[in-house]
């Protein structure tokens, strides 16, 4: 009988055969596709591969998959240089490098644009692979619109907007050091600073700050399920929805994402019907393959609506 482990190998042999060009996601144990597998992601941050536990492993896996990933290291499908294994269910979210020479830092590409990422220092690494799509219709939609890119984070919707033709991209997110690491990601991609604004605050605390830039022809909702002290998804997301239509520009559109697998599309778009009933829902986008989800509600949901 195949265990968990040999499963999960012979799906990162096939991945890496040949490695992505790109950074990818190669294995999403947490969309509950494969059983005793649920608490385990892999991803491919082009040679380093990067494994992350949201659960401690049950006893004698963590031994049986350390060895495997040493032992894919000695496989001719390997072309990387480090492997990387982040314990997500400890405090810290500590990372342990299992092979190759540790490094905090690392430059990326997606869909050919460049993000600087943090390796084994943080519990994120500054990228969330399973919003690529969600950048790529930002990228598509962006040219010559005002954009606000709500809970920011290190920026990743900006770049895609800005490299997309954006006029102007404002960021919002209480972490400056965040949005530091998101200069960092408009600098590497050779962007015109002028044309991007960073706003270090709370977000309900800052509705004149955020007015003053607007009104938006496109608003980026991506927040965190729980930000301690400042946001909770269930209680607060009816606060932001409710100040939209005073933000947009007439036909504008907004993107609003939720990614908590307990929570499906339609408090969303029941929300954004109680909420700011000028938006009407349009669509929803799909995720990218390589997230595959036992329930097509639980993974990610980034929804668009357009004002009338």
């Amino acid at each position: 009988m195949t265990s968990p482990i040999q499963t999960l190998e012979q799906h990162l042999l096939t991945a890496l055969d040949p490695a992505p060009q790109e950074t990818r996601r190669l294995f999403h144990g947490r969309g509950r596709c494969w059983a005793g597998l649920e608490q385990v992601t892999v991803d491919w941050l082009q040679g380093v591969l990067s494994v992350a536990l949201f659960r401690e492993p049950p006893e004698g896996q963590l031994a049986e998959l350390e060895a495997m990933l040493r032992s894919l290291a000695e496989r001719p499908q390997w072309t990387g240089q480090a492997i990387l294994m982040q314990h997500r269910y400890l405090p810290d979210s500590p990372g342990q490098w299992l092979l190759g020479e540790p490094c905090q830092q690392r430059e990326v590409v997606e869909d050919g644009l460049t993000y600087l990422l943090d390796l084994g220092v943080r519990q994120n690494n500054g990228l969330f692979l399973d919003m690529r799509y969600g950048r790529r219709w930002v990228r598509e939609q962006a040219a010559g619109k005002r954009v606000l890119n709500l809970f920011a984070y290190t920026c990743g919707f900006s770049v895609a907007a800005i490299a997309g033709g954006a006029e102007q991209v404002v960021n919002l997110d209480m972490a400056k050091s965040a949005l530091s690491r998101g200069r960092d990601n408009h600098r590497l991609n050779g962007h015109d600073a002028s044309r991007v604004a960073y706003l270090g605050h709370e977000l309900f605390k800052s509705w004149g700050k955020v007015r003053k830039y607007g009104p938006y022809d496109l608003i980026i909702i991506d927040p965190p399920t729980f930000q301690r002290g400042s946001f909770v998804l269930t209680q607060d997301y009816a606060k932001i929805l409710r100040r939209l239509p005073e933000l947009l520009s007439q036909g504008g559109t907004v993107l609003a994402c939720v990614n908590d697998p307990g929570i499906g599309p339609e408090f969303l778009i029941e929300g954004m019907a109680q909420q700011a009933p000028s938006l009407a829902f349009v669509e929803r986008l799909e995720n990218p393959p390589e997230f595959p989800d036992a329930d097509p509600a639980g993974g990610l949901k980034a929804l668009v609506f357009r004002q009338g």
